[in-house]
This record gives structure tokens, C-alpha cells and sequence, in this order.
């Protein structure tokens, strides 16, 4: 889906790892929760309680989910899932815009 349509959106920014990667926190018109960001390059270690699913619209990043023993490529249009109370690693190479949907148990 490239428009959001009915949503509510908090001004204020999250921000993260000295400003190299921001988010805004929106709520969809079903209840459902989002986020809207922008990744720097950079190395990040991100931990989650929901589950989410990532969706990168675009750039290009190298990941290493839980479980997982090596870091893999990622290019634009790629779809990733995160489990609740979890760590994962990125490795982002250019600047990567992307929504975080977020799953209600």
C-alpha cells in the first residue's frame, strides 16, 4: 500500500542513535499501529515487544534476525518479520526509508 488514508499521526519524532534513524508513530482508522521512518547509514541493534513486520520502500541494508548466525542483503521492495521481546541487527549501506507495522497478539 503506497497512501495511508484515516490515520492519526504523532508530531513528535521518535529518535534513535544520535538522530541517525527517526520515526513517526501513526494509528491506522482499524486501531492498528505503524511507524514511518529513515534509517542513516550506520550499524544498529533494535529490540522489540510487539512483533513487527518491516517493510523497507527503499534503500539497502544488511540484517541478522534472531536465530540467525549471519547477516544477509537486503535490497527495496523486501519485507522482514521480528518476533515480540526480541534483538535484531542492521547494517543499513544507504539511506533506507521504511514502515514498521506492528502486531497485536
Amino acid at each position: 500500500m503506497t497512501k495511508l488514508e484515516n490515520i492519526s499521526m504523532v508530531k513528535e519524532a521518535n529518535i534513535y542513535f544520535d538522530g541517525r534513524v527517526t520515526s513517526r508513530a501513526i494509528e491506522l482508522a482499524d486501531g492498528s499501529k505503524q511507524t514511518l521512518g529513515v534509517m542513516l547509514p550506520g550499524e544498529y541493534t533494535f529490540d522489540t515487544q510487539a512483533a513487527e513486520v518491516m517493510e523497507m520502500m527503499s534503500g539497502e541494508l544488511e540484517i541478522k534476525l534472531p536465530g540467525e548466525e549471519d547477516f544477509r542483503t537486503l535490497h527495496t521492495p523486501e519485507t522482514f518479520e521480528v518476533p515480540a521481546n526480541a534483538s535484531f541487527d542492521l547494517k543499513v549501506k544507504t539511506v533506507t526509508d521504511y514502515c514498521c507495522s506492528y502486531i497485536q497478539e
